[in-house]
Formats: C-alpha cells, sequence, structure tokens
C-alpha cells in the first residue's frame, strides 16, 4: 500500500460518515425487473423509458476510429439527417454519449466574455461544460422567471439561456413557453437538454419543445439517444453552421473513438420504428403509480415518468432503499452531490415494462414503507 496515498482513506472515511458513499452494484436488467445477487426485483430505477431496448445485436464490424480520421461509418449521416428532421432543424452531430455532447456543443460556442444564464437544478454534465466554456456563469432559481429576467441584464457578448426539458431528479417541465418568450425578446441563444423528454413526450417523441408548441424557438438541442429510444450515445442538432463549428472545435468529438457502427445502426432501427403504442403504455404507467403513491400518501408533485419521493435525510434514505430492496423493489437513493444536501430521495423512474400487476405489487411495499419511516 502506498502510505503516499493515505489521504483517501480520510476522504472516503469521511464520505462513508456523511451516509454518502456509494458502490457498485452489479446486475443483469430483463425488462421490468433486475436480478442483483441472485435476488430479482421489480426495477423501478431504468431509463428505459419506453420499454424497447431488449433486442438481439448482430456485430458486423467494430469502428475504432476518430470519425475525423476513419471513423465516419455511412450511417452517421443517415441517423444524423433523421434526428435533425425529429428536432425541426438543419443538421445533427452524434456523440458517444449524452455527458459529451453537452461538453463538446457548450464549450464550442460559448467563450470567455459571453454570458451563460443556467437553471440551478441542471444536471451535472451542463454544470462542468458550462464551467470548461470559461464565459461568465449565472445561475437563476429554479424554473423562476423573474429572476431569470433580472440576471439576463447582466452584460456579455453573447447571451446563452441553459435549461433542460424534464428534470431528472426532480420530474419538472422546465417553462419552456415563458423562457423562450424572454431569450426571444432579449436575443439569447436558448440551448436545450431534452434527455428525459426526447422520444417520450410530444407528438411522435418529439420531445419537451414540441409538447409545449415551441420547437422553433430553441436553437441549440442536446439529447441523448439511449433513454427514450433504448440505444446508446448522445447528439446535438442545430442549424448547418453550429453543426460544422462542432465538427472542427468540439474536442469531445474530436479527440475519441466514434460511435461504434453497430450501435448507430440499432439506434436506426429503433428511431424508424413504431413507438406510439409504448408511450401511451409509459403514460398509462405514470398515471397508476403517481396516483396510488398520492392515494397512500406520499406527496408526489411531478407529472412526468421522473417520480421523485423526498426523504431529505441521507441515512433515512438509505435505510428507505433497503426496506424496498429488501421486499424485491429496487430504487436507488439518491444523495449528495447529484441532489442538495439535506434534500435526498427515492428516484422512481416509470417504464413502460411495468404491468398493472408490477404495479399494485409495488403500492403494497410503498404503503409499507411509509407506515414504517413516517414520510
Amino acid at each position: 500500500m502506498n502510505n503516499k496515498l493515505n489521504f483517501i482513506d480520510l476522504e472516503l472515511e469521511q464520505i462513508k460518515q456523511n451516509n454518502l458513499y456509494r458502490k457498485l452494484r452489479y446486475g443483469r436488467s430483463n425488462q421490468a425487473f433486475i436480478t442483483i445477487n441472485g435476488k430479482k426485483l421489480l426495477n423501478l430505477c431504468s431509463n428505459d423509458y419506453l420499454g424497447i431496448s431488449v433486442t438481439k445485436i448482430g456485430i458486423t464490424q467494430m469502428q475504432s476510429s476518430s470519425r475525423l480520421i476513419a471513423g465516419n461509418d455511412e450511417s452517421y449521416k443517415i441517423l444524423e439527417g433523421k434526428l435533425a428532421k425529429h428536432k425541426s432543424h438543419q443538421d445533427s452531430l452524434i456523440y458517444p454519449t449524452g455527458y459529451m455532447a453537452n461538453l463538446g456543443a457548450i464549450t464550442t460556442i460559448a467563450k470567455k466574455d459571453d454570458l451563460i444564464l443556467s437553471d440551478e437544478l441542471n444536471h451535472a454534465s451542463i454544470i462542468e461544460s458550462c464551467k470548461l466554456s470559461g464565459a461568465k456563469i449565472s445561475i437563476y432559481k429554479h424554473n423562476d422567471m423573474v429572476d431569470l429576467n433580472k440576471k439576463l441584464k447582466q452584460k456579455g457578448k453573447n447571451k446563452f439561456l441553459i435549461t433542460e426539458g424534464i428534470f431528472s431528479m426532480d420530474g419538472e417541465f422546465s417553462k419552456l413557453k415563458e423562457i423562450t418568450e424572454i431569450t426571444e425578446k432579449s436575443n439569447t441563444i436558448t440551448i436545450l437538454d431534452d434527455a428525459h423528454g426526447d422520444f417520450v413526450v410530444g407528438a411522435d417523441g418529439k420531445g419537451t419543445p414540441n409538447y409545449f408548441n415551441v420547437t422553433k424557438k430553441i436553437d441549440l438541442y442536446i439529447s441523448s439517444l439511449s433513454k427514450g429510444l433504448g440505444s446508446f450515445g448522445g447528439y446535438v442538432s442545430a442549424q448547418n453552421n453550429v453543426i460544422d463549428l462542432c465538427i472542427n472545435k468540439s474536442k469531445s468529438f474530436i479527440y475519441t473513438s466514434a460511435l461504434p457502427s453497430f450501435l448507430v445502426e440499432y439506434s436506426l432501427k429503433r428511431f424508424e420504428s413504431n413507438r406510439e403504442k409504448q408511450r401511451k403504455k409509459l403514460e398509462n404507467n405514470t398515471k397508476l403509480l403517481s396516483k396510488g403513491l398520492r392515494q397512500i400518501g406520499y406527496q408526489i408533485e411531478s407529472n412526468t415518468h421522473i417520480i421523485p419521493i423526498i426523504i431529505r435525510n441521507e441515512k433515512t434514505a438509505m435505510n428507505f432503499g433497503k426496506f424496498l430492496f429488501d421486499r424485491g423493489v429496487f430504487v436507488q437513493p439518491i444523495r449528495y452531490p447529484t441532489v442538495p444536501k439535506n434534500k435526498a430521495r427515492l428516484r422512481i423512474s416509470v417504464t413502460a415494462w411495468l404491468s398493472r400487476k408490477d404495479i399494485d405489487s409495488a403500492l403494497e411495499i410503498f404503503e409499507q414503507a411509509i407506515r414504517k419511516f413516517k414520510i
């Protein structure tokens, strides 16, 4: 053991004492369930919202190079064209992950003399990308239009507004109608991360802006292929010059290997499939589970497929999660730094995989839990 690294043990011990320690759990998902250490549990943590990710994939060839060198398979062009049309924009660019898409796009177009307005509940990938851009960052209160208007008065060569479509830890819609009215009047560039709304809400799954009828008012979309589409990867959609600049200056695009072409082809198959039945099933499941939790006594404010149960205390959240786990329901406790301190929660992800029987069984266990923990 290297004694020079003893400070790491001290840091880990501090994390444990604060009930913030994490460790990897190895499990195998199968539709509505997940098996962990031989125990089969109802999976309420999956991002496979439409329940379409289980398919055998025949792998013919793996790309192993940057797209600017030798990794630019023809399938990319086809998928990027379809994604651009899906978002009513001129062009798209695929990244290996949604995190890298945020990192690549935001750091490419925002610069030192610019101003970024960022919602206080934005995802970590947005926060880190804003920091790395070098622009001045002003955090506005969550979905607070008065605070946004106030902070937009600050100086900036170019001004950017960055928000999520559906907030990943609260399951709440962004106020896109109000936001786009403000950004239009102030000539502010609107960037939207719609990872949790894309392919799920709106007509034909076109996402949160379509849901609020503000599609044309979003200047840059950033999204994921690994959630509603049930595949893997991330992408951005914008007008041609933005995508061209990303190809030329986006470090997380240029200096990494391309997403394997078989995953691009898999995304194409998913994209071309009829997902309307799955969207309706997801919507119905969300209503059933939300209504059931409210009837039991939980304070549920979300009206989307992401349903947080706010516990606040980190240790209680851990014990709550273990209680559910022991009774066959898998819901991970979410703690700082993913959410603020003393705002720990159980984050339920509803999927189309769930049957009415699954939901009823889960509600029985949640009812036991609320009686025990008096939430």
